[in-house]
């Protein structure tokens, strides 16, 4: 059974055609994704088929008693009551039936009315029942505690919440109102990555049917058995996210190979009338011709086109030394607020790696990477950045970026010796074109300002990339070309974001912050990785060796029981105190390394003095090998 049908279906602004000829159905329990560039018109398709917009051309039908709920990317309330009173009214039937109930108790205390009170109260007490009457309160509990609200929250003014809030708040009340028809535009936006994961859980037990628009690919993984792609046709595609890529690209190789194919038959038949047309196989030429004018009149096969595409690039200027962080007693937070966001465990990051930084919204992953970069004092301990570093930071709120700047200043102040026909060439690579470039940075949208700091992060040659939240405002085709090249890349990443597609593709290490416990976990693994050894720790099971958390050296100095069975508590500190020391010298070696480097790279005239400077870094680079090897043997054991 359908519950919506539409047939041919259109919407137009004006002289501009958002989609057009769009047939489909949505059926009963179907778990539905909606993909497609930003501006392609997905939100505006979700309208049409809710009745908010009347299309320009086509028919929606829609099945008889249809309850719809529709999420949009920014929700308004009216209400000026609580959200535990928002909540509530979702279930004003049911609290009727409550408030009768307790009148029929009063009444049978009343010999006068005892007997038909008591008979009442039987009937509406089972429907009462029978309809969750005992358990929706604890639905309202569980549902907004699923989407992170705390227990301050719940007795708060709709009105007194932000505007992320307010989104989870509307998400909640359509949850418990269970339409038959769910549609979701952009529901992990606002949610961190407990709260997706349990939205996720909720979803896949939903009994009614949900069409949802999102850029979350780790989201549409677990939750659609159908991709619609609006290019703004539509294109059809079953399975979840990842098996609609797979056949995306299978059937844009098809169609290649359909074209190729159909252009050398033309050829062919073409060269054939040439050769002909004027000969003894004049007839047979003519009825070539007629035959590939037919062809190409009713069977044309026209090439694939690919939409637009960011054209990013990110080249390391150098290699960094094998170590690149390195933190000792470290603590996160600010010293006014008298104790810190969390504590960290000994890190060691080394060249190559990507640590992906997560845990829920607030709970100091920016705060982190600030005192990384020396931009916020640590609370206590110290984070070291290792040798030959050039750092390139993304910040979250694009604070790099200057409002009153047009694209074309923003890049010109990263790159001075770009030509400005040069600038516009550069721009276009992150599709910006025309007068887009003398846009000031204030006008732009959020995944156009991200798209303008991707621009300016690709010019610095980096070599240790700080990523906070850089898929935030992306759409899928420009978040699968950063993930390609974030994967290609030479460097080291340290990565915060939501976005576990991205985390489980290039994460060595998951380091997540836990606000219950003040502290750091560290994780040697891919995402999946860490999932299953999460969900077998909380089963209480001893995690598969492959989910098991491979313990880096830093991990095993914080906990030293675990440093070699057998040994004395003295002897586990020696060992402690030697893997630092040579994490301390193996930094100071490549410091040197490097100072010696750049006098090479400029020598003088004294020949003496250049063989000595070669001597030594001969020298200075077996020692750290040497180190190295130690420190990872110390290490291993």
């Amino acid at each position: 059974m359908s519950l919506i049908t539409t047939t041919d279906l259109s919407k137009s602004y004006g002289p501009n055609d958002i989609f057009s000829g769009l047939s489909f159905s949505v059926p009963n329990r179907a778990r539905i994704g909606l993909v497609g560039p930003n501006g392609i018109g997905k939100t505006t398709l979700l309208r049409v088929l809710l009745g908010m917009e009347e299309p320009s051309g086509g028919e929606v039908q829609r099945a008889r008693g249809l309850s719809m709920g529709y999420l949009p990317q920014e929700a308004y309330f009216e209400s000026q009551g609580t959200l535990w009173e928002e909540c509530l009214g979702v279930f004003k039937p049911l609290t009727a039936r409550h408030d009768e109930l307790r009148r029929l108790e009063h009444a049978m205390s009343d010999p006068a009315q005892a007997d038909e009170a008591l008979e009442a109260y039987g009937k509406l007490e089972h429907e009462f029942d029978h309809l969750g009457g005992y358990t929706f309160e604890n639905r309202i509990r569980q549902t907004l505690t699923g989407l992170s609200f705390t227990d301050a929250d719940v007795q708060r003014p709709l009105q007194q919440l932000s505007g992320g809030q307010r989104t989870r708040a509307l998400l909640a009340r359509l949850l418990l109102s269970s339409p038959d028809l769910l549609f979701l535009d952009e529901p992990t936006n606002h949610l961190d990555i407990a709260a997706i994961e349990w939205l996720e859980d909720y979803l896949k037990e939903w009994e009614g049917a949900v069409v949802i628009v999102s850029h979350d690919r780790y989201f549409l993984d677990q939750v659609v058995d159908t991709v619609w792609e609006m290019t703004p046709a539509q294109e059809v595609y079953r399975g979840n996210y990842s098996a609609y890529l797979k056949q995306r690209a299978e059937r844009y190789q098809r169609r290649i190979e359909e074209y190729q194919a159909q252009q050398e038959f033309i050829q062919k038949e073409e060269e054939y009338i040439r050769r002909n047309m004027a000969g003894q196989n004049t007839r047979q030429a003519q009825g070539r011709r007629k035959r590939l004018e037919s062809v190409l009149a009713e069977a044309r096969v026209t090439p694939p086109m690919e939409s637009r595409r960011l054209h990013l690039q990110l080249q390391p200027v150098g290699r960094s030394g094998d170590l690149v962080l390195v933190t000792r007693a470290l603590s996160i937070g600010y010293a006014d607020e008298g104790r810190p966001l969390f504590t960290v465990p000994n890190l060691v990051l080394t060249r190559g790696e990507c640590a992906a930084i997560i845990g829920p919204n607030g709970a100091g992953k920016t705060t982190f990477l600030k005192t990384i970069l020396n931009q916020i004092p640590s609370y206590a301990g110290d984070a070291e950045l290792g040798a030959s570093l050039k750092v390139g930071y993304f910040a979250q709120a694009h604070e790099g970026l200057h409002p009153d700047w047009t694209l074309m200043q923003e890049i010109s102040a990263v790159s001075p010796n770009l030509l400005p026909a040069q600038i516009r060439d550069y721009l276009a690579k992150f599709l910006f074109t025309g007068d887009d470039v003398f846009k000031p940075v204030s006008v732009l949208s959020g995944g156009e300002r991200g798209r303008l700091a991707l621009a300016c992060l690709a010019l610095q040659g980096a070599n240790l990339l700080l990523l906070d939240e850089p898929t935030n405002h992306l759409d899928l085709p420009a978040q699968e070309v950063l993930q390609a090249i974030l994967a290609d890349y030479a460097g080291t990443i340290l990565l915060v974001s939501h976005d576990r597609y991205l985390i489980d593709a290039l994460a060595t290490q998951v380091w997540e912050v836990v606000p219950s416990e003040s502290a750091l976990r560290m994780f040697e693994g891919t995402y999946s990785e860490y999932k299953a050894f999460r969900l077998a720790e909380a089963a209480g099971r001893k995690p598969a060796p492959a989910a098991q958390p491979r313990l880096s050296p830093q991990a095993g100095r914080s906990m030293p029981k675990q440093t070699g069975a057998g040994q004395s508590k003295m002897e586990q500190k020696r060992r402690h105190d030697r893997i630092i020391a040579l994490e301390t010298e193996i930094t100071r070696l490549e410091k040197e390394l490097e100072a010696l480097t750049h006098q090479l790279e400029s020598p003088s005239s004294d020949l003496g003095r250049i063989q000595h400077l070669g001597k030594e870094y001969t020298r200075l680079h077996t020692l750290l090998e040497d180190r190295m090897e130690e420190w990872g043997q110390a290490s291993e054991s």
